[in-house]
This record gives structure tokens, C-alpha cells and sequence, in this order.
């Protein structure tokens, strides 16, 4: 299996800066909403979150800026799982022209699993870890996107006596 379609969307007039581009704020949006899909799938819906009081959170991520998105674009969210366990959740977003493998835009995220009464950390259920682990099955020979861990800084030249 490829990594999932998990969002697809026009860019927005709303959404474009005054260079005529998708605005910082706005790629971020729609790599939430493919979390949100990504949510549904693995059952952790609307309907999920009021029955059982859980959710994911989200604990850290990266966005990296790669090619202009301009106005009416219509563009598709690919997601790919890198790595689960009991409570945490890493995957990877790509942002791609419908129907176009070439990569726009990308968004590492660690989410966590958690219980809203408290709010604290709370296991997958059995069924949410099935779910992660037959996509995780799935996707098994998927390369490692050429993103995935970037750290941000800037590189120190050597000084010189």
C-alpha cells in the first residue's frame, strides 16, 4: 500500500498571501485536517471521542516549506506512518498536486493518545492498535521520507586563526 490519500482540497482565495501563494498558516491547516482524516480511520472519530473520552494531541511537528502552492490548486495530503507504540503516534505528511508524486510541501508530527478526563497520556485501545498496525504492515516498504528528523540550525563556519 502507498501512503494514504488522507485529505484533497482547492487552495482558497482566502488562503493565498499577496505574492499569489498559500499562505504559511494555511499548508499547516490543511496537514490538520489529513490528521483528522487519519483520526477516522484509525476509529478515533467524533463519535469515538464521546464514547470513550480519548483523543490525540499533538506534541510536537515540523513543516518544511519545499514548492510554491499557488491559488486553485488542487492539492492532496499523502500520509504515511513511521512509527507507533502503545500511546504515541509519528507519521509524516506530504503535500502533492493531485494526482503528482513530486513533493510541495512536508509535515513530520508526534501525537499522543490521550484521556481527556485527566488530560493525560492513555493506551491505544485494541482496536485503534490494529488499525495502526495494519497500515503500518501495509506501508512496510515505503522509503523513509528524505525529511523525516531534520533539525533546524544553522551550521557554524570553522574559525580560523
Amino acid at each position: 500500500m502507498p501512503a494514504l490519500t488522507t485529505y484533497t482540497t482547492n487552495i482558497h482565495p482566502d488562503w493565498v498571501d499577496y505574492n499569489g501563494h498559500l499562505r504559511d498558516a494555511f499548508y499547516l491547516l490543511i496537514f490538520s485536517y489529513a490528521t483528522d482524516a487519519l483520526m477516522d480511520t484509525l476509529g478515533l472519530d467524533s463519535e469515538n471521542r464521546e464514547a470513550s473520552g480519548h483523543s490525540l494531541f499533538t506534541l510536537e511537528l515540523h513543516l518544511n516549506y519545499l514548492h510554491e502552492v499557488k491559488l486553485g490548486a488542487e492539492v492532496e495530503v499523502h500520509t504515511q506512518l513511521i512509527a507507533h507504540d502503545a500511546k504515541r503516534l509519528h507519521l509524516y505528511h506530504s503535500l502533492h498536486l493531485v494526482g503528482d508524486e513530486k513533493e510541495l510541501a512536508g509535515n513530520e508530527q508526534m501525537l499522543l493518545h490521550v484521556d481527556l478526563a485527566g488530560p493525560h497520556a492513555a493506551p491505544f485501545t485494541e482496536a485503534s492498535l490494529q488499525r495502526l498496525s495494519a497500515i503500518s504492515q501495509e506501508q512496510i516498504d515505503l522509503p523513509r521520507p528524505a525529511l523525516l528528523g531534520r533539525v533546524i540550525g544553522i551550521k557554524k563556519a570553522p574559525i580560523k586563526p
